[in-house]
């Protein structure tokens, strides 16, 4: 994977305006959390309307790669214009001893720019690998390639790195100082996603080695 660049540049769009001490625009944290997830929400318009699309996708460098079929409307229509990416890591519950003060503690990026398709057939091959060892490094390596007609089928979209930021809550609850006597139990309850046991495809004959799931960074 190519190095990160320096910190995003905040913009009109960017800056973190609603508790801007939890904003950042480290490509550390930045990368951190896009490496870590495994779905990103994309949002563009469609015919007008707008459209919020999960998606898996891949990072190399500054540039993150979404891929879906090409048929996929949703995705012709994203095609050399701006979209909304967020990716999200939720970190824990957090709760209060009042309502109003729950919350949750995350990790979100949201990122903006304009998609361009993936035309050049080495470029695309190569998108599709960051995204597979996105989901499971070393994949590429056992997995039979994508053949060409599996590339027609495809839709490959690549966005830069180059407008966007994080926004980070950690700790426990905040709560009013009247409140904090109450006899109700505040805290955090931590959350993280982690892989279960692996189930082989009962269509195999062959007992093969599970591969090993990448565990959160």
């Amino acid at each position: 994977m190519s190095p990160m660049s320096d910190p995003l540049t905040p913009t009109d769009r960017t800056k973190v305006r609603r508790l801007p001490d939890r904003g950042t625009y480290d490509r550390a944290i930045i990368d951190e959390v896009i490496d870590e997830a495994y779905v990103a929400h994309v949002g563009f318009m469609v015919d007008g309307q707008p459209r919020v699309l999960p998606m898996t996708y891949g990072r190399d460098g500054d540039v993150l790669y979404l891929h879906g079929a090409v048929g996929n409307a949703m995705l012709r229509a994203s095609i050399d214009a701006e979209v909304c990416v967020t990716i999200t890591l939720l970190d824990g519950l957090v709760l209060a001893r009042s309502a109003f003060h729950h919350s949750m503690n995350y990790r979100a990026v949201v990122l903006l720019g304009v998609a361009t398709k993936v035309d050049d057939e080495e470029a695309k091959r190569h998108a599709f690998e960051v995204i597979v060892e996105h989901v499971m490094p070393g994949r590429t390596q056992v997995a039979r390639a994508s053949n060409d007609s599996e590339l027609r089928k495809t839709l490959v979209l690549q966005l830069a790195i180059e407008e966007g930021s994080a926004k980070v809550r950690t700790g426990g609850p905040i709560d009013d100082d009247e409140d904090m006597d109450l006899p109700v139990w505040a805290g955090v309850v931590p959350l993280r996603l982690t892989p279960g046991e692996p189930i082989q495809d009962p269509q195999q004959t062959q007992v093969l080695p599970a591969p090993e799931a990448r565990s959160p960074i």
